[in-house]
């Protein structure tokens, strides 16, 4: 049998280690360390999902206020989400979470969901791409996703790991900040709207775009990922 050798912090001092098998949906600790994952609380319950994900309970959205599961992904997207309100002046309602974004590559299909998609004034002018890990590599995907989002052109691309942020520019495509606190503020997004030309993805376009998407996000996603997955 295979294992995830999973880490989990908390401020309770008592711990045990462990680890949970490839398969097994819940791991409840015990001063043995049977079925328990390395560094779990004691009497701590964990839910390990579909690869080497752990659902450590339910937690508010910050954004719609719908519970959610909480993993360390989610928390990474919930500080991005509480980061652009509190420290760079977006309104809850101008962002939204979890856009649903269904792409194909001739008769393959998938469904994909993009962590947020930021609009002010009625127009789409910011997409927020996290995962974990490299950014660059993460760059072209999230690029082609700016041009499928919308009719035209989203002017602002982030890629994000939740602790550093790229910033690029959807019409060039080049990086153009490096750094998760330049972030565009929204009175640097307003700013930014008056030489916004947006514009139009043609239909050949945003069809080469989809198979990039498919391409990176499906195909070469990760197996245990629940944000990306095949529909046909």
């Amino acid at each position: 049998m295979h294992y995830y050798k999973c880490n989990i912090y908390s401020q309770t001092k008592s711990f045990v280690k462990g680890y949970i098998g490839a398969g097994q949906e819940h791991g409840d600790a015990d001063e043995t360390g049977k079925k328990a994952v390395d560094w779990l609380p004691v009497g701590r319950k964990v839910k390990l999902m579909g690869g080497h994900h752990l659902i450590l309970g339910t937690l508010r959205d910050f954004i719609t206020d719908d519970v959610v599961d909480d993993t360390h992904d989610e928390r990474y997207r919930q500080k991005i989400a509480r980061f652009l309100v509190s420290e760079k002046g977006y309104r809850k309602a101008e962002i939204h979470p979890h856009h649903p974004l269904v792409v194909a590559a001739g008769d393959r299909r998938g469904r994909l969901w993009v962590d947020y998609t930021v609009t002010v004034d009625d127009r789409a002018l910011m997409v927020i791409k996290y995962a974990p890990g490299s950014m660059v590599t993460r760059h072209r995907p999230t690029l082609a996703i700016s041009r499928l989002v919308a009719s035209y052109q989203i002017p602002v691309v982030v890629v994000t790991n939740g602790e550093d942020a790229d910033i690029l520019d959807g019409e060039q495509g080049r990086m153009v900040a490096s750094g998760f606190d330049r972030i565009p503020s929204r009175a640097e997004l307003l700013d930014q709207l008056k030489m916004t030309a947006f514009t139009p993805i043609s239909p050949k376009r945003a069809e080469m775009e989809a198979r990039i998407v498919y391409a990176f996000e499906i195909d070469g996603g990760c197996p245990c990922d629940d944000t990306a997955c095949r529909i046909a």
